[in-house]
């Protein structure tokens, strides 16, 4: 019976490893997707765009028609910058639980954003990794997949910080 149980207990950890190695995948998948998706905002045509990517990008956040101009151009100045410290914390693992939540919030807006878009029929470039993608099925597909896995990364740095404090009480 000593053998069985001293079998038992060294599996145990090893089963316990298996969730902190899914997050650590995961957060590291969807950072990159958020580091990518700045580099193709700032880095286009073959060359870097740091003076001018916000007129570029501004024309795509414009083709959506839901915010005035001040906003567009706040929004096309902010939102690589924003995605590049996004991408970050989220492969160091920085903030994990707010990090994940803020991406998850984001994907869902701009999962809102395009499918009203292409529920109006209009024919535009969807923004997420530069300016030369179509808004279409494929990118509404893409898009929710990546909402799931900021959620699942969102409910795993919970659930792994929640036993990590039932195991310290």
């Amino acid at each position: 019976m000593a053998t069985t149980s001293a079998v038992v207990s060294e599996t145990q950890p090893q089963t316990r490893a298996w969730p902190r190695v899914l997050l650590a995948l995961g957060r590291v998948v969807l950072g990159a997707i958020f580091l990518y998706a700045a580099y193709a905002k700032l880095h286009f045509n073959g060359s870097w765009h740091l003076r001018d990517y916000y007129f570029f990008f501004g024309m795509a956040i414009n083709s959506y028609n839901l915010l005035p101009l001040w906003a567009v151009e706040l929004l096309s100045r902010f939102m690589p910058w924003f995605e590049l410290a996004l991408g970050f914390f989220l492969v160091i693992g920085i903030g994990l639980r707010l990090t994940s939540l803020i991406a998850s919030a984001l994907l869902l807006v701009f999962i809102a954003a395009m499918t009203r878009a292409y529920i109006l029929g209009l024919e535009i470039v969807c923004g997420c990794f530069g300016n030369t993608e179509k808004l279409g099925p494929w990118t509404l597909t893409r898009d929710s997949s990546m909402l799931v896995l900021a959620l699942a990364v969102a409910l795993g740095a919970f659930l792994i910080n929640r036993r990590r404090t039932a195991v310290s009480s």
